[in-house]
């Protein structure tokens, strides 16, 4: 199950948004990211989003600044870009370095442009099923186990992974479903109960960033597992699930790489566009 099958798709869909929007209002979506210090990682990644964003149409900016930029300064910076008006998004690339608090700094990122779906307006939106900006990486999820067509009412579904741009939220949009949904921590395999959870999913979602960490033979048959644990090891990219053995038992396996993380930048893209949308029927109430 690649990515790039749901992936396309979406990005048709946006490439049409956007010369809608340039044909009405003369103006296309500005995606800007901020990263601080220099990680090697990130260059892949930032490298993936422009090449995206330049294929939709999406104008895209990076603003690189050195590992000792202050916390104050990086606030300052954003507090800038959230009165931009011609800033339509806005990434913060992690991890930020230890001298600079993660919330503090992703909170003070205005709604609007918050295209990664972690300020608290939008996860609490989403809490209580209200429109507004989603994580990336659960869309992506989700819409992948969608594209198999099963019908999720009452399906059993197990998460591995708690975080608040996946775990979490990839919770909430199957309660959503009316799944019936399990989260399980690392805590759990140490405790020696992981097992059984994933012997009983139906739908399987493991986001541990732990290689290796769902064993093959633990996958029911049939199953549908969704793997978005991204580890870089030596010179690969290895996922939480075995895959070699996990394949042979589920009817649905995404890869790693080739799976969610393609994916997500198309959604990444998607949400621009719909931040763009809300500011501007903002400007029109105005």
């Amino acid at each position: 199950m690649y990515g790039r099958m749901v992936g396309d798709k979406i990005l048709e869909e946006v490439a049409k948004g956007v010369q809608e929007i340039k044909e009405k209002y003369g103006k296309s979506p500005l995606l800007m990211t901020l990263e601080v210090g220099d990680n090697p990682a990130s260059r892949v990644y930032l490298s993936s989003q422009r090449k995206t964003a330049e294929e939709v149409g999406i104008n895209y900016e990076t603003i690189q600044l050195s590992a000792a930029t202050s916390q104050e300064r990086l606030l300052n910076m954003i507090r800038d870009i959230n009165k931009d008006p011609y800033i339509n998004g806005l990434i913060l690339h992690l991890p930020l370095p230890k001298h600079i608090n993660t919330k503090i700094v992703q909170w003070s990122i205005e709604q609007k442009k918050d295209v990664e779906g972690v300020t608290p307006m939008n996860l609490g939106q989403l809490f209580l099923g209200m429109p507004g900006l989603i994580p990336c990486t659960a869309q992506s999820i989700v819409a992948l186990i969608k594209s198999t067509g099963v019908d999720l009412k009452g399906r059993e579904v197990t998460i591995i992974g708690n975080s608040d741009i996946v775990g979490k939220p990839v919770a909430l949009l199957l309660m959503q479903e009316e799944a019936t949904v399990t989260v399980c921590q690392l805590t759990t395999y140490e405790r020696g109960f992981l097992k059984e959870h994933v012997q009983r999913a139906e739908i399987l979602i493991v986001a541990a960033g732990h290689p290796g960490l769902v064993k093959g033979e633990w996958i029911k048959d049939g199953a549908i597992v969704i793997d978005a644990g991204i580890t870089a090891v030596e010179d690969k990219i290895l996922g939480d699930v075995q895959f070699e053995e996990a394949v042979k038992k589920a009817d649905y396996i995404t890869p790693v790489p080739g799976g969610v993380g393609i994916l997500t930048v198309a959604y990444l893209m998607k949400n621009t566009l719909e931040a763009l949308k809300w500011q501007l029927r903002d400007n029109e109430e105005d």
